[in-house]
């Protein structure tokens, strides 16, 4: 496919796991992908507006333009509501949700001039259903889910389209930390796959594919959604063995 011909994203997160993949695959298909991350050209902390910036003046400087943006850069947290204290409820939310409105921000006056303009935000299913030990992370992707919302609703005038991806529990660096960290690794990687009722983890490939379609000019009347990509978790039920 060649649906991202002559465009131009920009891939926050976008040096591994579904930023990589999404950047790999919007380039497959004719786009000028550009990675923010930390160690990045350029580089781009998402948690400082000046750093964000200069990594978009940089981008629309070397390639002319700006249309589409994949806010993916996100951080995880474990633990209930009283696990973690209020500098790292702080340090989750300055990523997962703030990042997005300082990126988001510096790039609409880009986005604003472009024919096929894009955002697309990466959520989770934690928005949607209580997981065990997740309540800081669940807080930021819920909040990323309304602001999602917010947002298409305020630009859909400008022609800016805003949706998000919703995965289910991905095969990503940030899980395999997560099953590294386990007293049990191989009883905690199947009780995730067994949450999901595929019966396996999401692939990064496959969020990667899921963020092309909302983000492509072929979907050009979508906004305003959240495309789940989770193994059925969010709306299977599946009866009991």
């Amino acid at each position: 496919m060649s649906d991202f011909d002559g465009l131009v994203a920009v891939v926050t997160g976008g040096d591994s796991g579904i930023g990589a993949a999404t950047v790999a695959l919007l380039k497959s298909r004719g786009a000028t992908a550009v990675s923010f991350d930390l160690t990045g050209d350029p580089a781009c902390d998402v948690t400082d507006s000046a750093s964000v910036g200069r990594a978009v003046a940089a981008t629309v400087e070397r390639h002319g333009r700006l249309d589409i943006l994949i806010n993916n850069a996100g951080i995880g947290a474990a633990g209930d509501v009283a696990a973690n204290d209020d500098a790292e409820w702080l340090r989750v939310l300055n990523v997962n949700v703030v990042g997005i409105a300082r990126v988001s921000r510096a790039a609409l006056p880009h986005l604003r001039k472009s024919p096929a303009a894009a955002i697309v935000n990466t959520c989770s299913i934690a928005a949607e259903v209580g997981l065990p030990l997740r309540a800081l992370y669940s807080a930021s992707k819920g909040a990323v889910a309304a602001l999602t919302r917010a947002m298409a609703t305020d630009h859909v005038g400008e022609g800016i389209r805003v949706n998000a991806v919703v995965p289910g529990t991905a095969d990503t660096p940030w899980v395999g930390r997560l099953l590294d960290a386990a007293e049990d690794r191989a009883a905690a990687a199947a009780a995730l796959r067994a949450r999901q009722p595929m019966g396996r983890l999401v692939t990064a490939d496959e969020v990667a594919h899921a963020i092309a379609y909302l983000a492509s000019p072929l979907t050009s009347s979508t906004t305003g959604t959240l495309l789940a990509v989770d193994a059925g978790a969010l709306g299977l039920r599946l009866p009991a063995k």
